[in-house]
């Protein structure tokens, strides 16, 4: 183990790798999928792919992603149509064109199922040369992409859509925070946006339909959620703080562009009688604790799961206690459940998306990042081509398990780095107490996390009685760096 503690990034990019192994995951390429990789051609990148690829290239696109995203998955466009309706489309990066079914590197991606993001380490998916490059929708070069293209309701309603094959070309590489600067007044329009003629009309007029859809979904039962995520800030190599990652506007509006483009492949999918993999949240297991909570805020909701009734509540508490309301989204979130993937045949019924409040959902829009969004995509390609389904229900069955499972074993490695990182920063501050919420009760342990700061640990004392969104005061005990606990006794309840 490194012994020099200043080098906290080091030291946390040491328990990353440990945690993926311990976890099943595997953080290496095998020498065979990097072969494959080798013999891998640059020119291959934008050949066409038939009489049926469409030339789009001419299209204002953009990525909008994080700051430092290499691995760019999608681009957005939107089009005001005569008639009030709006257009947008998605292109997804043709993933599958370079990493074919039952090759090495699509071992490798079929057994981590997901990029693994940690605080000093990736994990990508794919090869960083594909996924942030040949597989990338990189600035100013052109590439095949799969496009949903949807009509919009003038109240954000979703209408009829089309998926096919084109050629792309983003001219523009912006990010999250610059962009929704920009779109909430706050800043200079991103570089590259002015630069480019019609640009910023366009992005104006993708927040515009983004948040119209936003409104539709959460009319019909979407949950207002938010949550405070933190991302560690490093100096020369050391953590120095936890700094807050809150929405915005420019995430919002991919959020929505791409909850339209899923539902929209789940229902082209269905329509053309493909068995998929759809992801679900089922109806929450805990919804009386959820009653409770509500009726703590003065809220009343009815004794069967009820998402309309929930997203009244939410809204009004977010109204009435804006800077809290983040605590109040976690104990929701965690009383919930988490999401899963299932396999699903044409015309059997599936429990939806539960904090979505649809039905016909699944992921796709992802590629490099996610498995089963490039295993979607080959069944997307399978139907427009009019080929037989690349995968067979049982092994979609099997394969919906595993994703499952191993999103779950790659989160714990992102939490269990992330506690390793809270831990660096807490190890001075033994015996201090805080104000904290708790976020889990079950008979594997109590958990709280802190209110001023974005930290979570055991409750390893005191912890009798209590339930998931009480309030507490708890008092930091000891920290483990190497294996990320953290253990606070309670001190009193609120």
């Amino acid at each position: 183990m490194i012994s020099d503690l200043r080098q906290h990034r080091s030291m946390l990019a040491h328990i990353a790798r440990r945690a993926m192994i311990e976890r099943g995951l595997e953080p290496d390429f095998s020498a065979a999928a990097l072969a494959e990789l080798e013999g891998m051609r640059e020119e291959e990148a934008t050949l066409p792919e038939g009489n049926s690829l469409r030339d789009l290239r001419h299209l204002l696109w953009a990525s909008i992603d994080n700051d430092d995203s290499r691995d760019l998955d999608q681009l957005t466009v939107a089009e005001n149509l005569s008639d009030g309706r709006a257009r947008i489309l998605v292109a997804v990066a043709d993933v599958d064109s370079r990493v074919k079914k039952d090759t090495a590197i699509d071992a490798h991606a079929r057994r981590n199922t997901t990029s693994v993001y940690t605080a000093a380490a990736i994990f990508p998916m794919l090869p960083e040369r594909l996924s942030t490059g040949l597989t990338s929708l990189n600035p100013a070069e052109d590439r095949v992409a799969l496009v949903v293209d949807l009509i919009v309701g003038n109240d954000g309603s979703p209408g009829t859509a089309d998926l096919y094959r084109a050629l792309v070309h983003n001219h523009a590489k912006l990010a999250y925070n610059g962009v929704a600067a920009w779109l909430e007044g706050r800043g200079p329009a991103p570089q590259g946006v002015d630069a480019l003629e019609g640009l910023a009309e366009n992005l104006r007029l993708q927040d515009q339909v983004a948040q119209s859809m936003k409104q539709f979904r959460h009319l019909h039962g979407a949950l207002s959620l938010e949550t405070v995520e933190a991302r560690p800030v490093f100096v020369d190599g050391s953590i120095t703080e936890l700094r807050p990652e809150e929405k915005n506007r420019a995430k919002e509006l991919i959020e929505d562009f791409m909850i339209a483009a899923n539902g929209a492949t789940a229902r082209f999918l269905s329509k053309r009688a493909v068995s998929c993999i759809r992801r679900v949240v089922r109806t929450p297991k805990r919804w009386d604790r959820i009653v409770e909570v509500a009726g703590e805020h003065g809220f009343g909701l009815p004794d069967e799961p009820d998402p309309k009734a929930l997203e009244e509540f939410l809204a009004k508490a977010k109204a009435a206690d804006p800077v809290r309301f983040p605590d109040l989204s976690l104990t929701i979130i965690k009383l919930l459940g988490p999401g899963e993937y299932v396999a699903e045949r044409p015309g059997m019924p599936t429990p939806g998306h539960f904090g979505l409040a649809v039905r016909d959902y699944t992921h796709s829009t992802a590629p490099n990042r996610r498995f089963t969004d490039l295993l979607t995509q080959r069944l997307l390609k399978a139907a427009l081509d009019g080929a037989p389904s690349p995968y067979s229900l049982d092994e979609l069955n099997a394969l919906a398990l595993h994703c499952t499972q191993e999103e779950n074993a790659a989160n714990k490695v992102e939490r269990q780095v992330e506690k390793s990182a809270a831990a660096l920063l807490l190890q001075s501050r033994i015996g201090e107490q805080f104000d904290a919420i708790v976020t889990g009760a079950a008979a594997k342990g109590t958990w709280a996390r802190l209110l001023a700061m974005p930290i979570e640990g055991r409750v390893v004392r005191g912890f009798e009685g209590l339930d998931v969104g009480h309030r507490i005061r708890v008092q930091l005990v000891s920290v483990d760096v190497e294996r990320g606990f953290i253990d606070f006794k309670r001190v009193s309840g609120r």
